[in-house]
């Protein structure tokens, strides 16, 4: 019976861990180390091998080791036990998710190759999202593009969304809610959930689509992509980049994709302060948009980094939601989950914890 997990989260610039125990939510170790691009992954897990055993965990006691892997296609629908094929296919779809797989993949070679007498899983943030309706993942795009190509709406942040609905329910102590959950951090999405079930979700085939977020641009009419490439010579590659990096926060500021830096400077800098109007315009709009897609709706989550620290972010998001029934809430900045306010449409704060999520699914794999 496993009792110790270590959780990886392998991201373009960093590796996160943490070690969680059987039936305690208290990470015993967590670590956050520089990795910047796949060829860092090896050395980068070697790295965070060092700084679990200096937070004093035995790493002979780790019994399994779960993997987040942000994109699963339409292959992985839940946790996965990984073995070469699974990493194969893990690798063949980086182009649905070109900054994410990679170096989840990386990661899992270097801590299978340290560790292989242990079992390591897949987590897969898409895997949530199975259970969306066919209205909601096909795109009014000829039909072959999906039927062929596979073309079509999967859906990220599903790990998240899974601790935030799970935590709703423990405060308002009930579990048959309609909930938009709003994942906002430097990637930001919007689903929407009803009885547990994904039924609608704001980000795409890939992660770029949706609201504003850090560094990527969110929902564009495609026709500025085209002129682009037809005015200006763009090539995919080099949309891809604008798309990914230099659009967003970054891109409406000038200066940062730091949510706390652009409000610091908000009373004095008018493109920050546009930069933040923008997206307090765009995650209400997905908020309400995810709404229509439930029966009745009880309750919108705020998690991640902006939407659990960002209180006047949060605030000002809500204040363009009294449309749809949601009540004013105060820049309230204190940690931990909590109601925010209650009403018509509840408003709460829940802290992401993917981790503890990804550590329940691998014991579930061999309990």
């Amino acid at each position: 019976m496993q009792q110790r997990v270590l959780v990886l989260n392998a991201g373009s610039s960093t590796l996160k861990a943490s070690v969680l125990a059987r039936d305690s939510e208290l990470a015993e170790a967590s670590v956050t180390v520089p990795m910047r691009g796949v060829g860092e992954a090896s050395e980068a897990f070697r790295q965070t091998l060092r700084a679990v055993k200096d937070a004093g965990v035995d790493v002979a006691t780790i019994d399994a080791v779960g993997h987040r892997v942000v994109h699963g296609g339409s292959v992985f629908t839940r946790t996965t036990v990984i073995d070469d094929a699974v990493l194969k296919r893990i690798r063949e779809l980086a182009w649905l998710a070109p900054l994410h797989n990679p170096p989840a993949a990386e990661v899992i070679a270097a801590a299978r190759s340290a560790l292989p007498r242990i079992p390591h899983a897949a987590a897969f943030d898409s895997a949530f999202h199975a259970t969306l309706p066919e209205e909601g993942y096909v795109y009014a795009l000829p039909y072959d593009w999906y039927w062929e190509w596979g073309y079509r709406r999967y859906g990220f942040h599903g790990l998240s969304v899974t601790w935030s609905v799970e935590r709703a329910a423990a405060l308002l102590g009930r579990a048959d809610l309609g909930i938009v959950v709003a994942h906002l951090g430097n990637g930001c999405s919007v689903t929407a959930v009803w009885h547990g079930r994904s039924v609608s979700t704001s980000m795409g085939m890939t992660p770029l689509e949706g609201l504003v977020m850090g560094t990527r641009a969110g929902s564009v009419d495609p026709g500025i992509l085209l002129a682009a490439q037809r005015d200006h010579r763009l090539d995919a590659r080099a949309l891809e980049d604008v798309l990914e990096h230099h659009s967003g926060l970054l891109a409406l500021s000038g200066r940062t994709a730091e949510m706390r830096e652009l409000v610091a400077i908000a009373t004095t800098d008018d493109r920050a302060a546009l930069a933040i109007a923008v997206f307090e315009r765009s995650a209400a709009g997905a908020i309400a948009a995810a709404a229509t897609a439930l029966p009745r709706l009880d309750a919108v989550v705020f998690t991640g980094g902006i939407g659990e620290h960002a209180a006047t972010v949060r605030a000002g998001i809500v204040r363009r939601l009294a449309s749809i029934g949601a009540p004013s809430v105060a820049d309230n900045a204190v940690d931990g989950d909590r109601v925010l306010v209650a009403g018509p449409v509840t408003v709460v704060v829940v802290v992401a914890r993917e981790d503890l999520v990804i550590a329940r699914e691998v014991r579930a794999l061999s309990d």
